[in-house]
C-alpha cells in the first residue's frame, strides 16, 4: 500500500479530485483558499476588537483551518514517510534551464543549494526569501486572495476577479521566471 500511495500519480487524479472536492463545497456554500485561514486566525486571536476586518464568526470557517491542518500533516507525512527513494525526473530542457541559472539538479523538489540556511544569508536568499514572501502576502491581500482561492475556488465560480487576479498571477510568474531569475541567479 505506501508503495502505491508513494508512487507519482497522474494529473487526471488529483484534477477529478479536485473538481469533487469543488463540487461538494459549491453545493454547501463554502470558497477554498489557504489565505483566508489567515483571516480567520486573526478573528480566533482577538484581532476583530480593534479592526472591524476581522470582525466575523470564525467558528463559520472552522472547516478551512482543518483542510489547513490536514495539509501541513499531510505534507510532513509524504516528504517524511512517502517520499520516494529514486531522485525526482525532470526532463532535460528543464534541468538545462535550471543550470543556466546556476542552480544544480539534485534530483529533490527543492534544491538543497537554495533551502539551506547559508544561502538564506545571502543577498539573494534575503531578495527570494523576505521580499519574495513580503510579496506574496500583500499580493495576496491586494488581490483578495491567493493562487489556490482565485484559481481554484474563484474560476470554478465563474468569478471574474479571479479570473482577472489568475492572469495576474502568471504575468508575474513570467515576469520573475524570464527577467528577474536571470539577474538574481548571476
Amino acid at each position: 500500500m505506501i508503495s502505491f500511495i508513494s508512487q507519482p500519480w497522474p494529473w487526471y487524479v488529483s484534477g477529478l479530485a479536485i473538481a469533487v472536492i469543488m463540487t461538494i463545497l459549491i453545493f454547501f456554500g463554502k470558497s477554498f483558499g489557504f489565505s483566508a485561514n489567515l483571516s480567520t486566525i486573526c478573528s480566533m486571536m482577538g484581532a476583530g476588537k480593534k479592526v472591524s476586518f476581522f470582525s466575523f464568526d470564525w467558528k463559520k470557517e472552522q472547516w478551512n483551518l482543518w483542510f489547513l491542518v490536514g495539509s501541513v500533516v499531510g505534507g510532513f507525512i509524504a516528504v517524511h514517510w512517502l517520499q520516494s527513494p529514486e531522485p525526482m525526473r525532470l526532463s532535460a530542457a528543464t534541468v538545462t534551464d535550471l543550470q543556466k541559472l546556476n542552480i544544480p539538479f539534485d534530483g529533490r523538489l527543492e534544491p538543497a543549494s537554495i533551502f539551506n540556511w547559508e544561502f538564506l544569508t545571502t543577498w539573494r536568499g534575503i531578495i527570494l526569501f523576505l521580499v519574495g514572501g513580503f510579496l506574496i502576502g500583500f499580493g495576496t491581500r491586494y488581490a483578495g486572495g491567493c493562487t489556490s482561492g482565485h484559481a481554484i475556488s474563484g474560476l470554478s465560480n465563474l468569478q471574474l476577479p479571479s479570473l482577472i487576479a489568475v492572469i495576474g498571477f502568471f504575468i508575474g510568474g513570467l515576469i520573475v521566471t524570464h527577467l528577474l531569475f536571470p539577474v538574481i541567479f548571476k
